[in-house]
């Protein structure tokens, strides 16, 4: 930065600087007078590490950017108030966008402003408060936005459901819930029969579209209550929480019925229907999440074994077929 001139010799009126609104200038323009005026040029770095200072713009445009946060100062404003406060440099990068003419003041000399000339401290105050709400107004746009992210990593690109990181994340609480409530819990494992064989036949976007298609079979047959997960390649899961495994098994029969009847691709050239197959496990004493999973992929693998396109529910002894209804 080059120097001007002093505060006392520049042509700048001093009643619009923001921090000396309604202030007494007179007692103001004394303590500013050696102030020194400094000239930058455009994309000039004009911040010091190593001192706490107030800079005012007093022509041109500077660019404050501290947190992750930008914003401009245009003539009038200031900036380095809350370090003169704490009695520390201001960690904030200042940047001239044009060519600026800045006012440097002291942090001693700050502290006279706010203590001998009366207003200055009011006006400080009104601006820190301003800083405050839209420091916090930020903080809930970046809140928001961290959530938003938060809840699309959480589902699934290509079908629109819950992933394995939600499936992670959420089925230890329902389980914990369940134990604490005594409530049952019951999940139903699926998998489409037969999908590397309609992949190599009908090509890879068109199994897309079949995931799609079985995907949104299980979004609209649930309660609101219920989850619907993609749990990897054409494997997907229903969480039916406070539901018995009775229950779990005719949701089961039901969603088995209705993929049968799902079309793929349903505009020009229709493809084939889809089948899959099923397995049903509820959670038992003692269980934690991870078995209760590997039950019903137990259960999954029976149905498979045992021709597709059917219903497998898990018993303490036995396993029960669950046989959908006729075409």
């Amino acid at each position: 930065m080059k120097l001007l001139s002093n505060f006392a010799a520049s042509s700048y009126p001093i009643a619009d600087l923001h921090l000396l609104r309604d202030a007494d200038t007179r007692a103001a323009a004394a303590l500013l007078a050696e102030c020194p005026v400094m000239q930058a040029e455009a994309g000039e770095n004009v911040s010091d590490p190593t001192r706490p200072r107030l800079t005012v713009v007093l022509r041109g445009t500077l660019s404050v950017q501290a947190e992750g946060v930008t914003t401009r100062l245009l003539p009038g404003e200031s900036v380095g108030e809350q370090s003169v406060l704490d009695d520390d440099a201001d960690p904030a990068i200042l940047t001239a966008l044009e060519r600026s003419e800045l006012l440097l003041i002291d942090a001693d000399v700050a502290w006279r402003l706010i203590e001998e000339s009366d207003g200055v401290a009011r006006n400080l105050l009104r601006l820190l408060s301003f800083r405050i709400r839209a420091a916090n107004v930020q903080l809930r746009k970046r809140q928001k936005l961290g959530e938003f992210y938060r809840q699309l990593s959480m589902n699934d690109g290509l079908t629109g459901l819950h992933n394995r990181a939600w499936l992670n994340d959420m089925l230890p609480r329902l389980v914990g819930t369940a134990h604490k409530t005594g409530k049952p819990l019951s999940v139903i494992m699926l998998d489409i029969d037969h999908f590397k064989r309609f992949n190599d036949r009908h090509g890879h976007p068109q199994g897309d579209q079949a995931l799609r298609a079985a995907a949104q079979v299980l979004a609209s047959a649930l309660r609101p209550s219920d989850c619907a997960v993609r749990y990897g390649g054409e494997e997907l899961m229903v969480i039916l929480p406070e539901t018995s495994g009775t229950v779990a098994a005719a949701v089961a029969g039901r969603l088995c019925e209705r993929m049968r009847q799902a079309s793929v691709l349903p505009d020009a050239h229709p493809l084939p229907h889809i089948t899959a197959s099923f397995g049903v496990a509820s959670l038992a004493p003692a269980q934690d999440e991870q078995q209760l999973v590997a039950t019903a992929d137990a259960a999954l693998y029976r149905a498979k074994a045992a021709g597709r396109d059917r219903v497998d529910v898990d018993g303490s002894a036995s396993s029960t077929p669950v046989l959908p209804s006729a075409a």
